[in-house]
This record gives C-alpha cells, structure tokens and sequence, in this order.
C-alpha cells in the first residue's frame, strides 16, 4: 500500500482521481492512469478524466480500471470506450479516415495562405505601372500638363 501511495505522489498534480478509486496493484493503477491521461472528460472537454473532477469522468475512471481488473489489454480498453462513447472521448485522436482529412487540412491551408500572400507581394512588387517609355507622345504631353496644372 506504501508503494501505491508513493507512486501516486510522484505521479504529479493529476489529483482528481479519489483514494477509493486507487488500485491495489500499483501498475495496474499506472496502467489505468496512462489510459485515463488519454480520455477526454466528455463535460470539461479540455482535460482528461485523470484530472478532472466531474462526476462522469470518475465514472469513466472506475470503468477503465474495471476493463484492466477484468484482464482488458490497454488498446482494448480504448477500444471499448471509444466505441461506447465514440472517437471524441479521445484527446488525441486516430488519424485515420474521415479525421486524417481534419489532421491535414490545417498545414494544407497554411501553405495555401503563405502561397497566395508569396504571389500578391510579388505581383504587388513588380509593379502595376506601365513604364514611362511607354507612354505614346499625346500622352505624355497629357501627363505633363496634368502635372504642371
């Protein structure tokens, strides 16, 4: 039991998780507090389970160490959450069919952005004006006039 508490000091400041909840086998408990550093509370949405205080997350706590009592892998308990609750519950999710399209996308437009911004500056550069040389005799006798008046 000492060792148990040991590692749960050193373990940091994911502090939600109740005494009760505690696995008597302490890598089993490290186990559990892996997975659960991976599993979104479906309440907060921004921290995992391990951190957070919302009753469902303790639930989903107590699930995840019941997969492991039970004899569950670590994928098979992701696995079995997911498809209880779906791919959200994930804080890092799978790129892998309809998310690999949202994981690329982002880098996909950013180089689009800096293309477009490289060719405006560029065409802005080199300059919308017509050299003077062009300018045909009437016009330039115009633009003198316009310039002197």
């Amino acid at each position: 039991m000492r060792l148990a508490l040991i590692l749960m000091m050193l373990a940091g400041p994911a502090a939600a998780v109740q005494p009760d909840e505690v696995l008597p086998d302490p890598v089993m408990e490290a186990r559990a507090r892996e997975i659960s550093r991976d599993l979104r509370c479906l309440v907060c949405r921004n921290e995992s389970i391990d951190e957070s205080n919302a009753e469902l997350a303790r639930d989903l706590r107590l699930l995840v160490r019941e997969r492991l009592v039970e004899g569950d892998s670590n994928t098979e308990v992701l696995e079995f959450v997911v498809a209880r609750y779906g791919e959200y519950v994930l804080l890092r999710p799978m790129a892998t069919g309809s998310t690999l399209l949202l994981w690329i996308a982002g880098p996909v437009m950013l180089l689009a952005g800096l293309g477009t911004a490289a060719l405006y500056l560029r065409r802005r550069r080199g300059g919308d004006q017509a050299p003077v040389d062009a300018l045909t005799e009437a016009e330039r006798a115009r633009l003198d006039e316009i310039l002197k008046g």
